[in-house]
């Protein structure tokens, strides 16, 4: 018994009554699968980190340290990693549903990888990863697409803040220009400056050459380059990049933008590109996808404008055999 409703709330009473059911599962599985193969998530997450974080990226380490420690700890952390099946996982997901959907589409790879190496130290039986196949909830992709005409009133404003915020003006112009994500604008130093490329050393996806048509090329030769600072873009004390999110903030409601975000100027390139007839092969290379799937997301946009000119062709047609449908 683990006490009445008085003493204990029905939560901690769930977590204390899987505790002490897992032990007592654990008591009959034979010796070979306690004690030392045996451990907890908490104890073997030290293990997994040890050896298999320190080949991510910071920012990596960052996000999958956060999924750990906010939604699968308190999920798994006492748990034997032996012990954890696909029922528990569904259970977890079904928890999950609402506000917290996003976070478990972050979670499960992260808690994936970390059975991937229980199955590769002999911990868990070979493909016994109760991840497997668990579907993430499905959510609405935040895109959003700027119009010619959005276009033309961002291109005014530019020219307006110019002179007060240089910097901030040739770091929005090389995202429209090249597409490319703002960490590698933002963060750019002289020396991966390559014309006809950017060549960075690292990226999202790995090392990445971005191309620099003329346009693009223009902006970077307005940059007045500081004796002594490797970055393109310093930040005052020319100590690290920029910071451009709050001026940003301020500046597209002055644009009468107010929902669009930085990372939508990649998205509104992307576009343009499709209703330029760009294949979508080439679109993916310019925006230095790894996998034809990722760029696969701007396919509709794709359908969007032939139905378009299916559209437009038609109506002509229909004027001129008379038909007023």
């Amino acid at each position: 018994m683990l006490g009445s409703v008085s003493e204990i709330d029905a939560v901690t009473a769930r977590k204390q009554a899987k505790k002490v059911l897992v032990e007592a599962v654990l008591d009959g599985l034979p010796r070979q699968r306690k004690s030392a193969k045996s451990p907890t998530f908490s104890e073997f997450v030290e293990t997994y980190w040890r050896d298999i974080a320190r080949g991510w990226k910071p920012s990596t380490v960052g996000r999958n340290w956060h999924a750990w420690t906010n939604m699968l700890m308190p999920e798994f952390g006492p748990c034997r990693v032996v012990l954890v099946t696909r029922e528990d996982i569904v259970r977890w997901r079904d928890g999950c549903a609402g506000a917290d959907a996003c976070k478990f589409n972050r979670s499960v790879p992260v808690l994936s990888s970390l059975f991937q190496y229980a199955e590769a130290l002999k911990i868990t039986p070979t493909g016994s990863n109760p991840c497997r196949g668990i579907p993430r909830y499905k959510t609405r992709l935040l895109e959003r697409y700027l119009t010619p005409k959005e276009f033309q009133r961002l291109g005014r404003e530019l020219v307006e803040a110019e002179a007060e915020f240089p910097a901030q003006v040739a770091i929005i112009r090389l995202l429209l220009f090249t597409g490319a994500r703002i960490s590698e604008i933002r963060d750019l130093q002289w020396d991966w400056v390559k014309p006809p490329h950017l060549m960075l050393p690292d990226s999202k996806t790995g090392p990445k050459a971005i191309y620099l048509n003329s346009q693009a090329i223009a902006v970077l030769k307005g940059v007045k380059r500081t004796k002594g600072c490797p970055f393109v873009f310093p930040n005052p004390s020319l100590t690290k990049p920029i910071t451009i999110q709050r001026w940003w903030a301020t500046f597209r409601r002055q644009c009468a933008l107010p929902d669009v975000r930085i990372h939508d100027l990649r998205h509104s390139f992307a576009s343009v590109a499709i209703s330029q007839n760009v294949p979508m092969a080439t679109i993916g290379s310019l925006l230095g996808h790894v996998l034809p799937e990722t760029t696969a997301r701007y396919a509709h946009l794709a359908d969007d404008h032939i139905a378009d000119a299916a559209q437009r062709v038609s109506g002509f047609l229909a004027q001129a055999i008379g038909v007023s449908r």
